[in-house]
């Protein structure tokens, strides 16, 4: 049962007589409050039951980080009687829900519809909280209310801010692709053309059958491949929980890893991403090429990455290079987004290298955190110096970390949240062009 607001203006109305009458005034305040509650109890029993009214949601699209969408309620009232009253369509705050209330209007046997405006403040699955029909009776004093959880939830993607660098670096693309450095006869494995042979050329290239035909020893020669492998590795542990400005280091690497995803299928490689922390949390299968199927795969990343939540544990590396064993044999690039933390990396990460290496060229892609630089600037006071100087041992150590990686033949790229996705990819175009990928 639920009072409305007539009762509390009838409750201060009865001030009146009892101004009126001072020396019955206890009596006649008695008496009229009596009067309201007879009025409340039989507005109550004539207001019609709420859960006759039956409640569905409309399956919720997909929106980006800070977009709008909408969600639908489907109101029937399979009863005889005409329903008055309120809806509140209730979500979890981060879902953003906007006019969640609205007027029940609903004629016996009749279907209407609600819609409540969503604007998601997080990544991620955001639950419906529960939906309350409120049911007023026909005096208008009281109603009746119940609240049920209609199933729903909006699934709030990355924003993948760095699409606005992808027309450029495509046009990159196009230019190396007509460049003759991509297309360098020498070390590969896919053919190219025959020439003659000269002094200092590997004989095991020699082309036996040619030779014969012309008379004079001819060779093959190759050509870096084209088609290649990319595959990305999300770490979602406790390290990618660190707030770096207004969001966690982990979306700042999933922006990373969709601009890289974006140009490596367009370029006609295989991408495939890996997720997880002690156990593999997403995976998506490899894709090829541009076009629709380019389209398609980075579709299926960003839903793969949208529920993803680092995980308060250390991140399981034999596990996760194991992993990627698995995928590929064949040398492909592999991007390790994870965070240079020296403790991390030095008694997790290390010591799997050297058989990733072995196999594949690695790259470490790792989110820089601004306040850190800030720090380092900032000598306005003592406690700024002392604060400068644990950024400065913090720097020294990431530094020596970096080393340590590069000494076993993996590239470092660590760069600020926005400029990483751009400077990856400038490491991709690179490898490309040098006909390293």
């Amino acid at each position: 049962m639920v009072l409305r607001g007539p009762v509390v203006a009838l409750v201060l109305l009865g001030l009146v007589p009892a101004a009126l009458w001072p020396g019955r005034a206890g009596q006649v305040a008695a008496l009229w409050l009596l009067g309201i509650a007879l009025l409340v109890l039989v507005d109550v029993l004539l207001t019609p039951s709420p859960r006759t009214v039956g409640v569905t949601r409309a399956t919720v699209p997909q929106v980006r980080l800070h977009e709008t969408t909408t969600t639908t309620l489907t109101l029937h009232n399979p009863g005889v009687r005409h329903l008055r009253g309120m809806l509140r369509d209730a979500w979890v705050p981060s879902a953003g829900a906007a006019r969640d209330r609205h007027t029940l209007d609903l004629p016996a046997g009749e279907r209407r519809t609600v819609t409540t405006t969503l604007t998601p403040t997080r990544r991620g699955d955001r639950p419906a909280a529960g939906t309350t029909v409120r049911t007023h009776g026909p005096l208008g004093l009281a109603g009746r209310q119940v609240t049920t959880l209609v199933p729903g939830a909006v699934r709030s993607l990355p924003p993948f801010r760095s699409r606005r660098h992808l027309p450029g670096k495509l046009s990159q693309l196009r230019q190396l692709d007509g460049r003759s450095a991509v297309r360098t006869r020498g070390q590969g494995t896919e053919f190219d053309s025959l020439r003659d042979y000269v002094e200092g050329d590997d004989v095991r290239s020699i082309d036996w059958r040619a030779t014969a035909r012309r008379q004079h020893v001819v060779v093959r020669t190759w050509q870096p491949e084209r088609d290649r492998r990319v595959i990305l590795v999300l770490d979602t542990s406790r390290t990618s929980a660190a707030r770096v400005g207004d969001e966690p280091r982990l979306d700042a690497a999933m922006d990373a890893a969709l601009l890289l995803a974006a140009l490596a299928s367009r370029a006609g490689d295989r991408v495939d991403l890996l997720a997880g922390d002690r156990t593999v949390r997403a995976r998506v299968g490899s894709g090829s090429g541009s076009g629709p199927g380019g389209s398609a795969l980075l579709h299926r990343l960003v839903t793969a990455m949208a529920p993803l939540v680092p995980a308060l544990l250390e991140a399981d590396w034999p596990l996760l290079a194991g992993a990627v064993t698995g995928l590929t044999r064949r040398r492909s690039l592999v991007v390790l987004l994870t965070a240079l933390e020296p403790a991390a990396v030095e008694e997790g990460l290390l010591p799997v290298l050297p058989t990733l290496t072995a196999h594949h060229r690695v790259v470490v892609a790792s989110v820089a955190d601004p306040a850190l630089r800030d720090l380092q600037q900032d000598l306005g006071t003592v406690g700024a110096v002392y604060d400068a100087a644990a950024a400065e041992r913090t720097e020294t150590l990431r530094q020596r970390t970096s080393t340590a990686l590069a000494q076993l033949g993996v590239t470092v790229v660590h760069a600020l949240p926005e400029e990483l996705p751009v400077a990856l990819v400038d490491h991709y175009l690179l490898l490309k062009s040098r006909g390293l990928l």
